[in-house]
């Protein structure tokens, strides 16, 4: 099985919605996608009610999915490591243990951006068309995921 990790600073916003759009382009037998947050703010919190409101308006449920702190052992379980931005790419690579964990890292943009180093931006404190702007971005990008895995 392919383990991937979706990962943001909350874990409310951006990779909870990552973590649901891969998984509804894998096939849940051979794939697992999970999420996380380099903060622990929002530990054991449910999605934001807009990622949750902008998913199910893309017949996704993301309703499930429980907030959690990255930990140094998901470079263990995890084959590919996304992250959302530059800020929370630093933090992970920060807990690495060697270049090994390192290479699991990228910028989810990159995916469908090559090279660019984009940023998913977090839509937290914005309206809700920023929701849907991160839908769209992330989808584009795990689109890529998807068809690069399936290979």
């Amino acid at each position: 099985m392919i383990r991937i990790l979706m990962v943001c600073l909350g874990n409310i916003c951006r990779s909870p919605l990552a973590h649901g759009i891969l998984d509804s382009k894998l096939d849940t037998e051979a794939f697992k996608v999970d999420s996380a947050g380099t903060s622990n703010y929002h530990i054991g919190s449910l999605p934001d009610k807009r990622s949750v409101a902008v998913a199910k308006k893309n017949n996704l449920d993301i309703s499930n999915q429980h907030g959690r702190q990255f930990i140094v052992e998901d470079f263990e379980t995890y084959d590919y490591i996304y992250v959302m931005d530059k800020s929370n790419f630093e933090n992970v690579i920060k807990m690495a243990r060697n270049v090994e964990d390192i290479a699991k890292v990228k910028l989810i943009l990159n995916e469908s951006h090559p090279s660019k180093n984009l940023e998913v931006p977090d839509p937290y404190y914005g309206g809700d068309s920023g929701f849907d702007d991160v839908f769209n971005m992330l989808d584009k990008a795990c689109n890529v995921i998807a068809k690069k895995l399936k290979q």
